[in-house]
């Protein structure tokens, strides 16, 4: 992997979400896909922030490797060190759901607290990419960890977007059934439109079509017809923030497919790296769930699609009991929950 602008991938894709390029992060706008491939260049931290909160830049292991990255420029243009500890707490109050923008920070916190004034620029930046390596290469490791999990074939439930989109890799979700793909093991990939924002219809959809895998759309309330018709073996989604007890955040309307694949008997896999897992948290009524303006309820993309004052409830996520878990793919492996307990990780299972 070239952190300067060009990615090169062990399983099937070149998409690159964000890059460091001379001194400007370089963010993949995924509000504008798929119609349009456009890059931001975030010259301030404000500007970073600002593309977390808005959605430009998405996906928890990438929101992640964007802070650190807002770090790194922040330490480039400050005056001194003093600045850093509100670039931290400016990045740290965009979204408060995904676990992993406040890992990274707290990585980058700890560079700063060990590191001279002069040397700190260049430690950010080394710390950032190293966030975003290790991130790639989590991704490859679920990808082998989970990939014999399916039977040869499979069509396979996928909701809202886990892919290299959301990741500094091949993706979580994606990346385990892009690599399951390459063995025969995916034969088509259900996709949730995923309300109310599109992110499968919009990103899963363009990412499966770039890489030659075969998919078909559906909306999200057609999930439980589908299994009653005996048309999913396998489900597989991403997580936010995973609790010690395996409760877990993940896009709104995640509880509901896991639920009906429990009742269709469909195994129910997440995927995610361990710096989604929250060990501070026991259970999932801990987990903070973000709350999004409601007009994004109202809209479909630039269209209003409700009556004039129609107010509408927006959770951005929901948290799925462990219960309705079969086993989480990790970049330990391929763990049953709890995920952590009296003894430490979850029980390994493959």
């Amino acid at each position: 992997m070239d952190y300067n602008g060009s990615m090169t991938h062990s399983i099937g894709t070149t998409i690159t979400p964000i890059r460091w390029e001379d001194g400007t992060v370089r963010i993949l706008d995924q509000r504008a896909l798929p119609a349009e491939e456009r890059y931001l260049a975030c010259t301030a931290v404000e500007e970073v922030a600002e593309a977390i909160r808005t959605l430009a830049v998405r996906g928890a292991p990438l929101i992640g490797i964007a802070a650190a990255y807002g770090m790194a420029l922040g330490a480039r243009l400050a005056h001194d060190r003093q600045a850093l500890p509100a670039f931290a707490d400016l990045l740290a109050g965009t979204r408060p759901t995904a676990v992993n923008l406040f890992w990274a920070l707290d990585r980058c916190r700890r560079i700063v607290e060990h590191t001279s004034d002069a040397a700190l620029p260049d430690a950010l930046l080394t710390e950032a990419q190293a966030i975003h390596a290790e991130d790639a290469a989590a991704c490859e490791a679920m990808a082998r960890a989970g990939a014999e999990l399916f039977p040869t074939g499979a069509r396979v439930l996928t909701h809202c977007n886990a892919g290299a989109l959301a990741t500094g890799g091949i993706g979580t979700a994606l990346g385990v059934i892009r690599a399951a793909h390459a063995r025969g093991r995916v034969g088509q990939v259900w996709v949730d439109e995923t309300r109310p924002l599109l992110q499968g219809a919009r990103l899963t959809a363009w990412e499966l079509g770039r890489d030659g895998i075969p998919y078909r759309l559906i909306c999200d309330n057609m999930a439980a017809s589908l299994m009653a018709a005996g048309q999913v073996d396998a489900v597989i989604v991403g997580a936010d923030r995973i609790t010690r007890s395996g409760d877990f955040a993940n896009k709104i309307g995640t509880y509901g497919v896991a639920v009906l694949a429990q009742a269709h008997g469909v195994p129910f896999y997440v995927a995610a790296p361990w710096s989604t897992v929250d060990e501070a948290l026991q259970d999932g009524a801990q987990i903070p769930v973000e709350f999004r303006d409601g007009s994004e309820v109202c809209r479909c993309g630039d269209r209003c699609i409700t009556p004039a004052g129609t107010e509408a409830w927006n959770p951005s996520f929901d948290v799925t009991p462990a219960r309705l878990v079969r086993a989480f793919i990790t970049d330990r492996g391929v763990l049953a929950p709890p995920l952590v307990g009296i003894r430490g990780q979850g029980q390994v299972i493959s």
